[in-house]
């Protein structure tokens, strides 16, 4: 049904901005309305949530399930530039950032191709479109996460835009400098994202187009040193009291073993332990391995969460999916592993998404957001004044520890520091008399 853009509630907010992109964007006036519709379609999965909250798996999940609607193909492009231009250029969300739209584009052109295989595509346009495919072939090469490619490409394309048309072969120190004074200046970024832009400008120059960074004189932003928020055990039993589920799980074993949310959330069935009492943490922070104990106080609840992702696993199985991600091309070498229990998330997704380099339909592990939100509903409801993180539970475990007499170095292997230097922060937030001073005012 066509929408009545004579409505008052278009008039204003986001839809009065949308409506004014679509005509910036030359739109049809006559294909406005259908716009709005599909994008009011979109929204209605999402009831009650901000436009930022929602997710890049949660946007693709729904283009793949749409492309698979008996529709003209016409229309199927159409849906995906009306979600485009909301993400991307009404409220530039972060997550339309992680949205391959123009995969998306060439699927709905070739809507009978099979859901397994990602068509090859030329994914980038302009003077440095042969550069951007290197920088990703690259990453990919090494093995690098999904987050670091997206990260990587994501500054090397902003500062592809900045370069204005300039070829990467032609920059030179002046303009990367000029770029980066350009996010503190303008954009007025942190430091820490600076530096974030700043390693994947030195990436795309160094192992991208063959010279030498010593040349350009790369120099990263002094980051400020700031203390951690640092839970005390009465407020950590609060948090973990008004908890419950599976995240309630998640927060226990985050508090427990110093675990990061990521290392948490891809935790694989095979990494827990039990005999052992231990929880193996591969491929961490600096691609290294280690080991955490495994808190006697979660391992039923894990036990049973092991169970459920059984059941969940054999459902997969017999709908013909099943199937996970595996690191280091391990999917060529075992075929079948992927369909195997062991192999499988330990926090599964509630539903089957869509790989961003494979294009295969996987169940992959549950969204960190989730886990973020859930963090900070529980701090709320638990009354904790404090700015509380899933990273707070972390900095709580490795401060406890130390508060207990374990030593330094000890705490510096279980939360997998390359440098004891790294821990030692904890020390200046910790109650101990060893190292804490007395306030004069208490000298009486």
């Amino acid at each position: 049904m066509k929408t009545d853009l004579t409505n008052k509630k278009y008039q204003t907010g986001n839809w009065a901005l949308y409506l004014n992109t679509l005509q910036l964007k030359r739109v049809p006036l006559n294909q406005h309305a259908w716009y709005v519709s599909d994008v009011e379609s979109f929204l209605s999965n999402f009831p009650d949530r901000r436009l930022s909250s929602i997710t890049s798996d949660e946007i693709e999940s729904y283009l793949a399930e749409r492309l698979k609607q008996r529709l003209d193909t016409w229309q199927k492009l159409q849906f995906i530039d009306a979600l485009q231009l909301l993400f991307v250029d009404v409220v530039d969300a972060r997550s339309a950032r992680y949205v391959d739209w123009a995969f998306w584009r060439e699927k709905a052109m070739n809507a009978g191709e099979s859901d397994q295989q990602r068509p090859q595509m030329k994914k980038f346009s302009g003077v440095n479109a042969i550069w951007l495919e290197e920088l990703v072939r690259k990453i990919q090469t090494r093995n690098y996460s999904i987050r670091t490619e997206r990260t990587y490409l994501t500054w090397v394309k902003k500062f592809d835009v900045f370069l204005e048309g300039r070829s990467f072969t032609d920059i030179t120190p002046r303009d990367i400098e000029s770029f980066l004074s350009h996010l503190a200046v303008d954009k007025n970024v942190a430091k820490s994202t600076q530096n974030v832009a700043l390693n994947s400008v030195v990436f795309l120059v160094r192992e991208v187009l063959n010279r030498p960074a010593e040349d350009y004189g790369f120099k990263h932003a002094k980051r400020d040193r700031k203390l951690p928020t640092v839970l005390s055990r009465d407020e950590v039993k609060k948090l973990i009291k008004n908890s419950s589920g599976i995240y309630g799980l998640i927060m226990g074993l985050m508090y427990g073993t110093g675990m990061r949310l990521m290392e948490c959330a891809r935790l694989r069935v095979q990494d827990i332990d039990f005999d052992y009492s231990q929880i193996l943490i591969r491929e961490a922070k600096g691609n290294k391995d280690r080991v955490v104990p495994l808190p006697k106080k979660y391992r039923d609840a894990l036990k049973a969460q092991l169970e459920k992702v059984e059941l969940l696993h054999n459902v997969d199985l017999k709908d013909q999916a099943g199937s996970v991600y595996l690191p280091n091309a391990l999917a060529l070498k075992y075929p079948n592993a992927q369909k195997e229990l062991r192999w499988q998330y330990v926090f599964p997704a509630s539903r089957i998404s869509v790989d961003h380099r494979s294009g295969i339909a996987r169940r992959h592990h549950l969204h960190e957001t989730s886990i973020q939100k859930a963090v900070k509903r529980t701090a709320k409801a638990a009354g904790l004044i404090k700015r509380v993180s899933s990273h707070t539970l972390r900095h709580s475990f490795a401060t406890h520890l130390l508060e207990a007499g374990y030593d330094i170095r000890t705490v510096q292997e279980l939360l997998g520091h390359s440098e004891v230097e790294t821990t030692m922060i904890y020390t200046h937030v910790m109650n101990k008399p060893s190292v804490s001073v007395v306030s004069p005012a208490d000298f009486d």
